[in-house]
């Protein structure tokens, strides 16, 4: 049986991964989410889950932050599409990021997740 493919949502805020969540659904995604970077990596190392993105806030609480989750995601996947997001971090971007990536910043509607998604899925990353 084929692997599924999924979007990772990575975000310690509930309601934020939730609201994330039914909106790539809404689009036609199957989305899981980790509250916490660790989890987010290991979810990653799995190898019966295949991802087809990633969706991170970069300030996850303790643990690993969204930038690295994004590079440990680049070390399963190197070609994995990454969607940054965050209130504070912007200006880390250029230096943190991973090459073709995309930022939201907060506050946002979840409309710009699924538009940044699909822009990364339909250009091949």
């Amino acid at each position: 049986m084929e692997a599924q493919l999924a979007v990772l949502v990575v975000d310690d805020e509930q309601l934020i991964a939730d609201l994330i969540q039914d909106a790539l659904q809404d689009a036609g995604f199957e989305v899981l989410v980790a509250n916490d970077g660790d989890w987010a990596m290991a979810m990653l190392d799995d190898r019966a889950m295949t991802f087809a993105a990633l969706v991170t806030d970069i300030n996850i609480g303790g643990g690993p932050d969204g930038w690295a989750v994004a590079r440990h995601s680049r070390e399963v996947n190197p070609a994995l599409p990454v969607v940054y997001m965050t209130g504070a971090a912007a200006d880390e971007w250029p230096v943190h990021g991973v090459p073709q990536s995309i930022l939201v910043c907060k506050p946002f509607v979840t409309g710009q997740i699924v538009t940044a998604l699909a822009t990364l899925l339909n250009t091949g990353g």
